[in-house]
């Protein structure tokens, strides 16, 4: 477990500089984005990789790494949306979106804690394609939450999601990485 949490927050460490580096250049602006636009977003970064996965060749130059490194930071930004809710005109400093984000990331990193040790660390053994895929389906389960205006009878809400699709980009992320040295 010592070696996923140090693999762990080397990832968050690079999607928070990108994170940081686009609210320099942006600010907030992401604040007006609604959950659905959100969804979407983290739709198309998943359904690219999935192209990527898919097809022999690729006409736009970026990599799997940089759309997971999309798919987390737009999850966060939607937890962040769900804690704070929308606004029509950007209201958070740098430093105030940065506690913001530290705070999901670290309700999300235990989240990611108490799961493997429940479940051992499965996804180890999982491919990348397969992580996408389950990405995929939570988006599709977050859509129809919203579709259904947040109700659900039996399910997880949208935040659980959220979060899965973070722990999920981070594993494969993890496991690209390793390929890579490999």
């Amino acid at each position: 477990m010592a070696e996923t949490l140090k693999q762990y927050d080397a990832v968050i460490t690079t999607c928070k500089e990108l994170f940081t580096n686009k609210m320099k250049d942006y600010g907030s602006a992401w604040r007006i984005l609604r959950l659905p636009s959100l969804t979407d977003q983290i739709f198309i970064k998943a359904q690219r990789i999935r192209g990527l996965q898919q097809n022999a060749e690729q006409k736009v130059d970026e990599d799997e790494v940089s759309e997971f490194i999309g798919i987390i930071n737009y999850s966060i930004m939607a937890l962040i949306q769900l804690q704070k809710g929308i606004v029509e005109q950007p209201d958070l400093s740098l430093e105030e979106a940065i506690q913001l984000y530290d705070e999901q990331v670290a309700i999300t990193r235990q989240l990611m804690i108490n799961k493997n040790h429940d479940y051992g660390e499965a996804w180890r053994d999982m491919r990348v394609s397969s992580l996408t895929d389950l990405i995929l389906q939570k988006l599709l389960r977050v859509k129809q939450i919203e579709n259904n205006k947040g109700k659900t009878l039996v399910s997880e809400g949208i935040d659980a999601n959220y979060q899965d699709m973070i722990n999920y980009s981070i594993f494969a992320m993890i496991h690209l990485e390793q390929k890579n040295k490999n």
